[in-house]
């Protein structure tokens, strides 16, 4: 796969004059997408016949290399049969219900539960089931409250 971008290329990059984004393209897909706003890694690619485009990360956050990295991770799920955008989706939603509060609060109770009694673990489950979780079970714990 021919590679076309140096580091010196990259810091240089400007948008087109008109202030419409312009790509500048790494090969096999992969390309810094410049905008008056900042600079992103995207790459282009076909899955089920249809044309997709994964948003990798910003520069100057990930590197040339890390861009590089992670376009050859989506090539590999591509070659494998599955959709890189797809798989990044479910990366996060997995994440987002792993640091729930109801997820935590569940995990801090079976931690606890060996130092406390039956009837204490009881009556802290049924609580949090009854009063808190539909309230804030939901809620991710890097967001605001309600």
């Amino acid at each position: 796969m021919k590679r076309s971008l140096t580091d010196t290329a990259i810091r240089n990059a400007k948008p087109h004059q008109d202030g419409k984004p312009k790509k500048y393209t790494d090969g096999g897909g992969l390309y810094l997408l410049v905008s008056p706003t900042g600079k992103h890694w995207r790459y282009d690619y076909r899955h089920h016949d249809k044309r997709k485009t994964l948003a990798i990360a910003s520069y100057p956050e990930f590197s040339h290399s890390e861009a590089r990295e992670k376009h050859t991770e989506a090539r590999a799920l591509l070659a494998r049969g599955v959709d890189p955008s797809q798989h990044k989706r479910e990366l996060k939603m997995a994440d987002a219900t792993e640091n729930t509060f109801e997820a935590v609060s569940r995990e801090w109770l079976a931690r606890n539960k060996d130092g406390w009694s039956e009837s204490h673990y009881d009556r802290s489950i049924s609580y949090l089931t009854r009063d808190v979780f539909p309230l804030l079970g939901k809620l991710h714990l890097t967001s605001s409250p309600p």
